[in-house]
């Protein structure tokens, strides 16, 4: 399809449901087990027709990429055009919403929009794999982020599990304010979990579902609660709140996230953090399968309540250098 005027995609959040660190390579990439969940909150990404590429970042969230000299959506449409010969460019409008540096794989889900998108706007038809190995390139968590479904991921980032079921849960997330880069959080890191235990190819029961993963941990908590004491304030908060049946960090931090009873409880918690700690960013999607969707939701009016669905991973290295999400 060729798009004639103007097209958008959404950057929806991810949450790490459990993350184990299972090893770390020679070449300094951690191995992880990890089970990502995707929600319809995020950044929205727009591209019309141009003669070059560009990029403007607005919204609610812009100004943490203000020094930012190498946005990743840039370099993702850049390694894309190369890949492929294509000769035209596009005007790219990156709606930001999502935190940065949050545990939220924003940077990692931005990445992926530009190539669904500019993929619709040039017309190409990449095969699954070559895009795969293109997403991988540009970081550990991209390629779960192009799938955005439930999935499974191992390795360093190229072994993906598509699930066969998973039940929606009402999800709550909130983050304190406090970036957190993602390689400290890994050089505080010394706990290793081994690969969790499934017990099965997927979850059509949400109590199975919280049971395992009760049974699981976020091996970068600790760590990240030591270098943002207010993670820890964050994961208490959304347990203590009625009808919640799981409280985690997501990713390297320092997001949270909790899993709810029922749309209620989850409606309830959500005013409770909005009026205990106003300062917070606190919001929540309705779960989709990619081509169910709808328009992504802007969060600085109020948390919305919804559901939750999908998984991933991600593997990081060390050095500073790294691409931070």
């Amino acid at each position: 399809m060729t798009v004639s005027v103007r097209d958008d995609e959404l950057a929806p959040a991810k949450v790490n449901l459990y993350l184990h660190v299972t090893g770390r390579r020679e070449d300094g990439y951690h191995e992880l087990d990890s089970l990502v969940a995707f929600a319809d909150i995020g950044d929205r990404l727009h591209a019309e027709p141009a003669g070059a590429l560009s990029l403007r970042v607005e919204g609610p969230k812009a100004g943490a990429l203000a020094q930012e000299r190498d946005n990743l959506v840039l370099t993702a449409a850049e390694r894309l055009r190369r890949e492929f010969d294509v000769t035209a460019g596009a005007a790219l409008v990156l709606h930001k919403t999502l935190p940065v540096a949050a545990g939220l794989g924003g940077g990692s889900a931005d990445a992926a929009a530009a190539l669904r998108l500019l993929g619709r706007l040039w017309s190409l038809m990449p095969c699954p794999d070559r895009l795969h190995r293109l997403g991988l390139e540009l970081g550990a968590d991209v390629p779960v982020c192009l799938r955005g479904e439930p999935m499974r991921m191992q390795g360093i980032g190229d072994v993906l599990q598509p699930l066969a079921s998973f039940p929606a849960l009402p999800v709550v997330l909130a983050n304190p304010g406090v970036p957190l880069a993602t390689p400290a959080v890994f050089r505080h890191t010394s706990a290793r979990s081994p690969a969790a235990r499934w017990p099965g190819p997927g979850f059509s029961d949400p109590g199975a579902l919280i049971v395992f993963l009760a049974g699981c941990r976020n091996d970068l908590q600790d760590a990240a609660m030591q270098l943002a004491p207010e993670v820890a304030g964050v994961v208490a908060a959304l347990a203590r709140e009625d009808g919640c049946l799981l409280a985690r960090m997501s990713g390297s931090g320092a997001s949270c996230f909790g899993l709810f009873a029922d749309d209620a409880a989850a409606r309830q918690a959500e005013a409770g953090l909005r009026a205990a700690h106003p300062a917070w960013w606190v919001a929540a999607g309705r779960g989709a399968w990619p081509d169910e969707r709808p328009p992504a939701s802007d969060a600085t009016a109020g948390a919305v309540v919804g559901w939750l669905c999908g998984f991933g991973s991600q593997s990081f290295r060390e050095p500073e250098s790294q691409r931070v999400v």
